[in-house]
């Protein structure tokens, strides 16, 4: 089991056992972002990590995995995204996964019913991400073993429109699988709310954004740090890449100035394609879903600056590790002062 941090009896839930972590905090699989350091950091930790592989090219995948599964002995998820993927590739990046014994699963946005039976048929755990109660009910239906519910709080891409504690409450009402809150949380505070509101567990992207092992650009990290949930918005314009209509959740910049008030209903076909920014040979769009990462050069503040609205409670740069035990030891706090021990005569 994962080195136990503070509280972790407090926190323990089952969703722990069948995950195989310490505390019920999951990263996000925020694509480009959460990569085997970052992930490798969380589940040592204790907590649940996901590697962000949306799109991603089979060696690549391979890469990531070889190297988490070198760094820790902790189980872990491969998040990717059907419905933004090439079904070949989506074919591609499964059979990779499952060759190198990958033992979870984790999806988002629509939901592809074949592709949660071959991944269970091979014996994985899915966890899928949703944003409605319709979605929920679909990804139960085709099999998922953990619901995220997600917020429209969150940073990136945001599925529904429900607030994060109305939804999970929602869900939690229709079905018996944990249900994992996410949207908003970034710290101990959040965590307990969760788990008093009957969520399982957390699903964390903001958070751990702003770490040391993020593959995030030193950028990005800094302007989470200055920035609070007034600061971003609920746009569709950074959408060349996904579906038409995906809104992500980002830090306002001069791109989402330019667009006078009109965050939404923006269409893919009438947005220009203007290289602003390189990862090596490969050109980054405005208007794109591309984040800024390590490896990104050219004009990041115009790139899709991702965060939550929980984002005002992030103000420094730190090991995950040390924010998850942050995490943990507020969430204790909180518990523990509203359920007092009971003392024995």
């Amino acid at each position: 089991m994962p080195e136990m941090t503070a509280g972790a009896s407090v926190l323990h839930r089952p969703l722990c056992d069948l995950l195989g972590c310490a505390v019920p905090v999951l990263l996000a699989g925020m694509g480009g972002v959460s990569r085997w350091e970052l992930a490798a950091a969380v589940a040592n930790a204790g907590g649940y990590g996901m590697l962000g592989m949306v799109r991603e090219d089979p060696d690549l995948i391979e890469a990531e995995v070889t190297a988490l599964q070198a760094a820790t002995d902790h189980p872990f998820a491969v998040n990717l995204i059907p419905a933004a993927t090439d079904p070949a590739l989506l074919d591609a990046q499964i059979t990779r996964c499952l060759a190198l014994g990958v033992p979870a699963f984790a999806f988002f946005w629509d939901v592809v019913p074949e592709a949660v039976a071959r991944v269970k048929d091979a014996g994985c755990l899915v966890l899928h991400q949703v944003g409605t109660l319709d979605a929920a009910r679909a990804a139960e239906a085709a099999g998922a073993d953990v619901l995220i519910a997600q917020g429209v709080e969150a940073g990136g891409h945001v599925h529904g429109r429900s607030p994060m504690a109305a939804l999970t409450a929602a869900i939690l009402a229709k079905t018996a699988l944990p249900v994992v809150a996410s949207g908003g949380i970034t710290d101990g505070a959040g965590l307990a709310a969760a788990l008093t509101l009957g969520a399982s567990g957390v699903h964390c992207g903001t958070a751990f954004l702003a770490t040391d092992e993020a593959f995030a650009h030193p950028y990005h990290k800094t302007r989470l740090t200055e920035a609070g949930g007034a600061d971003t918005v609920l746009t569709d314009a950074f959408v060349l890449n996904w579906p038409r209509g995906a809104a992500v959740r980002v830090i306002a910049n001069s791109v989402t100035r330019g667009l006078d008030g009109r965050y939404l209903g923006h269409d893919p076909d009438a947005l220009p394609r203007e290289a602003i920014a390189w990862d090596g040979d490969q050109p980054r769009l405005r208007f794109s879903t591309d984040s800024p990462l390590r490896t990104t050069t050219g004009d990041l503040e115009a790139m899709a600056l991702y965060a939550g609205q929980g984002v005002g409670a992030i103000r420094d740069i730190v090991p995950a590790a040390r924010r998850l035990a942050e995490m943990v030891a507020g969430a204790e706090a909180r518990l523990t002062s509203h359920n007092p021990p009971v003392e024995t005569p």
